[in-house]
């Protein structure tokens, strides 16, 4: 085995486990908004959601938590929370302009989603998130509670909405920023996911 591989395979880490609990809060937040017609707790909700996933990252960091589980793990309970945020508060019909903004994250997210699959299913390499992805997440994440707290506020509905649109602009910005370094991203992991499985059938 080689030197750290024993630490990539690991399973069982903090990162690991804030990210399962994450995923496992995301029909929490739904029930909150749809069923309890809780908004204000699940802007709350959504918003520590989002924070957490900049806590993992930073653990994973900097307390040698880092796994191979984890670089998949994360960004697919980013991707979850932000889909189930979208589609939740579409179903709010906040405001049209809201509408447009959702609609827009949504469709670049089942872009992400479906060339991740079909890469995967094509034998390319796994492509690592890159930074303007994750901070175009994360900026999103704190977009979102906040044009939903907007939307329910009249004394503070001005200072949300600012700031929440000022996020979501440089959100949106930063995310497709990120869609458009995945096209040659993804070539070259096709290329190299080949090249590893040729070399695999020479050898083996």
């Amino acid at each position: 085995m080689e030197p750290g591989a024993r630490d990539r395979n690991r399973v069982l880490t903090l990162p690991n486990v804030i990210s399962i609990a994450r995923l496992l809060c995301v029909p929490v937040f739904v029930w909150l908004l749809w069923a309890r017609d809780a908004t204000v707790e699940a802007a709350i909700l959504l918003g520590v959601l989002g924070a957490s996933d900049w806590i993992d990252g930073y653990i994973a960091r900097h307390f040698d938590q880092s796994s191979d589980l984890g670089k998949v793990l994360d960004p697919t309970a980013d991707r979850v929370l932000l889909i189930a945020a979208a589609v939740a508060l579409l179903h709010e019909h906040l405001s049209t302009a809201i509408d447009i903004l959702l609609w827009i994250v949504l469709i670049r997210e089942v872009l992400i989603a479906a060339a991740t699959i079909t890469l995967g299913l094509a034998g390319a390499r796994r492509i690592d998130v890159a930074w303007a992805g994750k901070a175009g997440t994360l900026a999103l994440m704190i977009a979102l509670p906040l044009l939903l707290l907007a939307e329910t506020s009249d004394t503070w509905h001005s200072f949300f909405a600012v700031v929440g649109w000022g996020f979501a602009i440089g959100g949106l910005a930063l995310g497709y920023y990120a869609a458009a370094r995945y096209v040659p991203a993804a070539r070259e992991a096709l290329r190299e996911g080949r090249e590893a499985r040729i070399a695999a059938e020479v050898h083996g």
